[in-house]
């Protein structure tokens, strides 16, 4: 006789997948602001002043390469923390380095304080590092606890 299949259930926290989803909106909404920028889309350019879109369109090409680092790796650690792939951490975390790269450049290596210096921007700035850190941390702690494999 054959032994029966017993079902177990599984190990993934319920807001595990809550997280995922809205990590992964969060990102998408970064992404789809990247692109929007980088095809000079413009509909969605039209919000900026001339100057900030000189700003934006005179990023060197190492700016927009760790920009679309950030973002990218923002969305695939999100699909990998739905998929329950351990790499989301390390991804997240690629994300956030590069988030520092390009938000130094922004704000220390040229005249973004003068372009997006103002408190809504400064607060969103800070807004997006902080959920950053969060998902790099749960991602790092679903590691730990063995759920991301």
């Amino acid at each position: 006789m054959s032994d029966p299949v017993v079902a177990t259930p599984s190990s993934t926290p319920r807001q595990l997948r809550i997280v995922g989803v809205l990590a992964l909106l969060w990102s998408s909404v970064g992404a789809y602001d990247y692109l929007m920028t980088q095809t000079e889309n413009a509909a969605y350019m039209a919000k900026f002043t001339p100057e900030m879109l000189a700003f934006y369109y005179g990023f060197p090409t190492w700016v927009i390469a760790t920009w679309a680092i950030a973002v990218w790796a923002g969305v695939a650690g999100s699909v990998l923390l739905l998929m329950r792939r351990r790499l989301a951490a390390p991804v997240y975390l690629a994300s956030l380095l590069a988030m520092v790269v390009t938000t130094f450049h922004n704000y220390v290596l040229s005249d973004g304080f003068e372009h997006m210096g103002d408190p809504f921007s400064l607060i969103f700035t800070a807004v997006i590092f902080v959920v950053a850190v969060l998902l790099y941390g749960y991602a790092s702690n679903m590691v730990r606890r063995g759920v991301l494999t």
